[in-house]
């Protein structure tokens, strides 16, 4: 295997992990991939997918934690979760040598974790990758939710500011974004995605930009504001963070796609050199935005900004155009499952018609959620909690365990009690974050219908 002094892979195709795989076989020298991205490419990836509507959420996230467990939990979190990533990705590497297969994406890494793991757990392995598959789908359908919520509090705040005669509520301007974005998701081939990303990438630098400038100005005194906030709201905090840090779906795409795969993980690493710079931007972005804005702080840091500086609106805009230029980057995710479904079809007939109709229908059924669930802080925290909980803590936990089970569990099966730490942690994620949530969302409607009456 390719050795780097700057790079070193924690793959050896003579580890006892791989015993009775064929020796000869590197999966990294069978890859055929037409462009590979190079390792610093690869880092820039992995950054472009955690550095999203996650860390303008961030300072939200402090809100509910304080500034000194919010410093803490980002860090716990992040090491967390790059632990869980490298989980994943070793457990597809080291079974890519005993299956002979040059790669291999998440859902068939859970799917091959049970079938090369101990013999009872071999059968349910198509049922694992099933699930995943459906998880995945559900899971980026939900982010297309928090999409369309940040579209339309962002165009509102500008249009309150500029138009205030038009008190038009979130939920019409989610229904206004409605049309566009079934137009936009009707682009089926990543190829003639690259302009719109290209475009969000440029607007993005803009308003991280200006979003730091107004963050640092004349911060308060760091007296003002809670050093450790109330129990009660930290489930809030850590799912949060979770739909922020977990980006589990990308994560085996840009390690399939890389010219020198053995770089991916060790030390330095593309993971650990991007999730060190993820943890220090959510740490920066949370620390000093609830600084800056105490608890008036949103669900995005950016409505926030100063409502009478043109410069600070217009972010507001661009990070809306941003956000939905990376719609249909993340609409992909649940169509790509749908289209392998459809490929099973012994005919091709009406293939375009199908095609159009099933994208404005699951276009129409965010934009439907994102109307009945319009507040931005409280929607991500539920999908934190109830999804990239599973997906991003509990399922790499339970994979890693199946298939070391009878290999190597470690001295004193140290395996099992790490790993089993990681599951308590994501069910409580999971429950806490997802009861704080629905109790923030019911505690909504019920003043929302007390105002009616």
């Amino acid at each position: 295997m390719t050795s780097n002094a700057g790079f070193q892979s924690t793959l050896s195709i003579d580890s006892k992990d791989v015993i009775g795989a064929d020796k000869a076989y590197n999966p990294f020298e069978h890859r055929q991939i037409k462009h590979p991205n190079s390792t610093f490419g690869s880092i820039l990836h992995l950054l472009k997918a955690c550095l999203g509507t996650g860390i303008l959420a961030m300072p939200a996230a402090f809100k509910n934690s304080g500034f000194v467990i919010g410093v803490i939990g980002t860090l716990f979190a992040g090491l967390i979760c790059t632990h869980t990533v490298h989980m994943v990705v070793k457990t597809s590497q080291e079974i890519c040598f005993l299956a002979k297969k040059p790669s291999m994406g998440y859902a068939e890494t859970c799917e091959a974790a049970f079938t090369y793991g101990p013999k009872g757990a071999r059968r349910w392995g198509g049922l694992v990758k099933t699930l995943i598959d459906y998880s995945m789908a559900l899971t980026y359908s939900s982010v297309l939710c928090v999409y369309i919520v940040f579209i339309a509090s962002s165009f509102k705040g500008v249009v309150d500011v500029y138009l205030p005669n038009y008190d038009i509520s979130i939920r019409m301007y989610c229904l206004m974004a409605w049309i566009p974005l079934i137009l936009i998701c009707q682009i089926r081939n990543l190829k003639y995605l690259v302009p719109f990303s290209a475009i969000a990438n440029f607007l993005v630098i803009i308003v991280f930009a200006v979003t730091m400038y107004y963050m640092f100005v004349d911060l308060p005194p760091l007296s003002e504001r809670e050093a450790v906030a109330s129990v009660t709201q930290w489930p809030l905090f850590l799912s949060t963070v979770t739909f922020a840090m977990v980006a589990i779906g990308v994560v085996m795409p840009v390690e399939n796609e890389m010219a020198k795969p053995e770089q991916f993980l060790g030390c330095p690493g593309v993971l650990n050199i991007s999730m060190f710079i993820v943890i220090t931007l959510y740490s920066v972005f949370g620390f000093f935005g609830y600084v800056q804005f105490g608890n008036a702080v949103q669900g995005s840091i950016t409505l926030n900004l100063p409502q009478d500086k043109w410069i600070a609106q217009s972010a507001k805009i661009l990070m809306a155009l941003v956000i939905y230029f990376s719609f249909t980057l993340q609409f992909y995710v649940p169509m790509e499952m749908i289209n392998r479904l459809l490929q099973k079809r012994s005919s091709n007939r009406f293939e375009n018609l199908i095609q159009v109709s099933i994208r404005t229908v699951l276009v129409t059924i965010t934009v439907a959620v994102a109307v009945a669930f319009p507040n931005l802080e409280l929607v991500i925290s539920f999908v934190g909690a109830i999804f990239f909980s599973n997906l991003g803590l509990l399922v790499p936990a339970v994979i890693n365990t199946v298939y070391l089970w009878d290999k190597d569990l470690g001295k004193f099966n140290y395996v099992v009690i790490k790993n089993s730490i990681i599951v308590i942690i994501s069910i409580i994620a999971l429950v806490s974050g997802s009861y704080a949530s629905i109790l923030g969302i019911i505690n909504e409607f019920s003043y929302e219908n007390s105002n009616l009456t």
